[in-house]
């Protein structure tokens, strides 16, 4: 079963684009994770505080040995040289994935 996170960070004082340049070799390394089809910090080209996280897991054993892993720290400590004012990351179980259309 797939497991997607995906949500929000919230970093105040427009730091939000430096936040994800500071982010950027931890991503590297938690892409190079086992079970890790991919992983990224993005930013909102129409707000200045707004990040979208994404990632994307093979199963949930792969998401657990990640936040039990020392890259699921490092990803925090980066977090923690910042005003982050709201985070809202939500785990979704995928039993199936198919093609967005129906053709």
């Amino acid at each position: 079963m797939t497991i997607l996170i995906a949500g929000t960070i919230d970093i105040t004082n427009g730091k939000h684009g430096q936040a994800i340049i500071d982010a950027t070799s931890v991503m590297i390394d938690i892409r190079q994770q086992t079970g890790c089809n991919h992983y990224v910090w993005s930013a909102d080209p129409t707000s200045d505080t707004r990040v979208y996280v994404f990632e994307d897991w093979e199963n949930t054993a792969a998401l657990a040995a990640h936040f039990s892993g020392p890259n699921f720290a490092k990803m925090f400590a980066v977090l923690a040289n910042y005003d982050v004012e709201d985070i809202v990351v939500t785990k979704y179980k995928i039993a199936l994935a198919e093609p967005i259309t129906d053709n």
